[in-house]
């Protein structure tokens, strides 16, 4: 800028390469030197360079599953008017590390985000399997206006409940308060549940999904009793009374003892956990939307879309990342949960039955003395 405070002028021009359009293109630009004889940076190239353009762009189409093979392709046409000569930044190996090194950032910044305003009531956790010995277990909040948020993401060689344990830990870290009651949403896990009640109480409010559990009992029978098992449980799962829903499921099981012992017997394993949200008597509309885990089972499948071009998965690290860019990827099509209007109905439930497990616990710590 011209004036009495300038400190340098114009001194030739050289040649820089800049990102655009998914690489690198060589361009003339303007050279700057001080009145003190020395160099000056260009503020607005320097600008320029430190934009990450490139690894947006690879980030970009990698979660839209284009190679790293057809990158080039997929960002400059052959005939078009930008070259893609050699050293444009087009080839596999430059666009896998511009990948790896926005994906590792972002996976770092989301992992110690900060989790305390978050007025979260609902944390729903599941697992999916990476590869033979691999196992990522992640968690999607929702919060008291029905806004949906992915939470956090653990590695481990299976669902264990020391890998459930490590995700719960980071988010306790990142400011989820462990006093306030929620509702957590499982898929019938044990390892799960076992982490949930070690670190929020043996009173936390755990719905185990229902979906998962109907498929389970008619996977494990011949299809001549699938019509009959699957009417009985669509009327349980209907019922807002919660004491007929667990005798229509005990009459389900005793049906079953003689032929089927071992299906009775998982149709009662856990029973108090599948009406939970039946116990907290919550309206039909919210209580369909929380008796079960697909919220978090179509981000998981987002996850296998996005990661569908990987053949072979070298660390957990590497798994971890994609994992966690493709969770990103799901947010951005998150919607607000169709029955959030009734959340408060929810809210008030949660601190109704915390209020009478505290009071029923000071009740047995009072009468153990005696």
């Amino acid at each position: 800028m011209r004036g009495p405070n300038r400190q340098a002028h114009r001194w030739g021009k050289t040649k820089g390469k800049i990102g655009f359009h998914g690489g690198l293109v060589e361009i003339e630009r303007p050279r700057l030197r001080g009145f003190d004889g020395k160099e000056r940076a260009l503020p607005s190239w320097e600008a320029a360079v430190a934009e990450d353009w490139l690894g947006k762009w690879a980030m970009n189409q990698m979660l839209i599953n284009v190679s790293t093979r057809k990158f080039r392709r997929s960002v400059r046409l052959p005939e078009g008017d930008v070259p893609s000569p050699a050293g444009s930044g087009l080839s596999k190996s430059a666009v896998s590390r511009r990948f790896v090194a926005l994906s590792t950032a972002h996976m770092k910044k989301w992992l110690a985000s900060d989790l305390s305003e978050l007025d979260l009531l609902v944390i729903q956790i599941d697992g999916i399997h990476m590869d033979e010995d691999m196992t990522l277990v992640a968690a999607i909040g929702v919060d008291a206006k029905g806004d949906k948020h992915p939470l956090g993401l653990a590695e481990g060689a299976t669902e264990s409940a020391a890998t459930v344990q490590a995700l719960v830990e980071n988010l306790i870290e990142r400011g989820l308060d462990p006093m306030v009651p929620r509702l957590f949403i499982i898929d019938g896990s044990k390892a799960l549940s076992k982490a949930i009640r070690r670190n929020f109480g043996r009173d936390a409010a755990i719905q185990r999904c229902q979906i998962h559990k109907a498929r389970n009992i008619q996977e494990r029978l011949p299809k001549s009793l699938h019509a009959s098992v699957r009417r009985v449980l669509r009327q349980v799962w209907e019922l807002d009374d919660a004491d007929k829903a667990e005798k229509l499921l005990r009459n389900l099981a005793r049906r079953l003892e003689r032929d089927w012992s071992g299906v009775a017997g998982s149709i009662l394993e856990g029973i108090e956990e599948i009406l939970t949200v039946t116990r907290l008597g919550l309206p039909d509309q919210l209580r369909r939307s929380l008796a079960c885990t697909n919220m978090i089972e179509n981000v998981m499948g987002t996850v296998r879309r996005v990661c569908r071009n990987v053949k072979r998965w070298n660390s957990p690290s590497m798994a971890m990342r994609w994992t966690a860019a493709a969770m990103q990827e799901a947010a951005k099509g998150f919607r607000r949960l169709k029955a959030h209007k009734q959340l408060p109905l929810l809210r008030k439930a949660l601190l109704e039955r915390q209020a009478k497990f505290a009071s029923s616990n000071r009740v047995a710590q009072t009468a153990e003395p005696a």
